[in-house]
């Protein structure tokens, strides 16, 4: 029984004074608000509702937030079609599915009855309808999250962290908080044909934080640029003219690739593969994990390229036969083609 100063006293219902999903703490000679939809009904008593007042309450004071942009209090506590009802001490809101959290959430019940943050989206006194978002207040606290983590690191930084995910190009590595990627070809100083020949899901690494993007946020780290350079004295390990032994790692159509040492392959470009072979295809001559014979034909440290040649292991035929057979000389041969 409420004393509105008219007449006659007012009755609301008990439930009106308790917000879904809370419980009323209404005592006797308490001062509430109530507004009052007829002065004296049938029975003699004044017509009031606090539901009405505490609705009207909430949306002044929602519609003073939303135009400043502030967050509001509410608690999600009903489930209906494409989301969830929110009450915002007063004023129901709906929450879309799509923004109750960043990830899809299959179980929502322990976000139900608690007090929590939301962002007003969208507001429509005429109508009634108010749309709110815990997604956007998520994300607005990693973005906070992932600023101050991104201010503690450097580039040339080493640190550990946690492989979370492998693509093709790369792995990203959680460095506690916010994640960088290690690109395939800053794994190793060798070639790495997929990350899951180094890496695994799970793995801790120690890897160099070698970019930072303050304003995305993008780190690039590396995992090689923790082992010396072997590219730094190629000159003085593979002179020119040197004979050296290596395996094939890939074979082309205009050649083979060389492992001479981890970290260093150069190219059998397919003009240096025979003396006599002409217009064959390198599979012909050469097969990867074939271990062969190599002399080093030039470098370029600049551009990280070796020119190998395998026919210059051998002995070029045409200069044996131009010193056994000088010009002039008579000789006698088989028909092996004719043009």
């Amino acid at each position: 029984i409420i004393d509105v100063g008219l007449k006659v006293e007012g009755r609301v219902p008990l439930k009106e004074f308790g917000a879904k999903g809370k419980d009323s703490s209404l005592k006797v000679g308490d001062t509430v608000e109530v507004y009052v939809e007829r002065i004296e009904n049938a029975l003699g008593e004044a017509m009031l509702s606090r539901e009405k007042a505490r609705r009207e309450e909430s949306w002044v004071r929602l519609e003073e937030k939303f135009t400043k942009g502030e967050r509001v209090e509410g608690v999600i506590f009903n489930q209906v079609k494409g989301g969830f009802t929110v009450d915002l001490d007063g004023a129901v809101a709906f929450l879309p599915r799509s923004q109750v959290d960043i990830r899809p959430i299959r179980d929502v019940t322990p976000l139900m009855h608690n007090p929590q943050p939301f962002e007003i989206l969208k507001m429509d006194r005429r109508r009634g309808n108010i749309v709110v978002s815990r997604r956007t207040v998520l994300e607005e606290s990693r973005a906070e999250q992932r600023s101050e983590i991104v201010q503690n690191l450097e580039e040339g930084q080493v640190v550990e962290g946690v492989v979370k995910n492998i693509t093709d190009y790369g792995a990203f590595v959680d460095l506690g908080g916010i994640d960088g990627l290690l690109h395939v070809t800053d794994m190793a100083w060798r070639r790495v044909n997929h990350p899951t020949e180094i890496l695994n899901i799970g793995q801790t690494v120690k890897v160099q934080i070698i970019r930072i993007n303050q304003e995305t946020h993008r780190i690039s780290l590396g995992m090689k640029q923790l082992e010396s350079d072997p590219w730094s004295d190629i000159g003085t390990k593979f002179p020119i003219g040197k004979k050296i032994k290596g395996t094939v790692t890939n074979i082309t159509d205009y050649g083979a690739f060389v492992e001479l040492e981890p970290g260093i392959e150069g190219l059998i470009h397919v003009s240096e593969m025979s003396w006599t072979k002409k217009n064959v295809h390198p599979g012909k001559i050469l097969s990867t994990t074939q271990e062969v014979d190599v002399v080093v034909l030039e470098v370029d440290p600049a551009k990280r390229r070796i020119s190998l040649g395998l026919k210059q292991t051998l002995e070029n035929p045409w200069q044996a036969f131009a010193s056994s057979h000088p010009v002039g000389s008579q000789v006698e041969g088989e028909v092996k083609n004719k043009t």
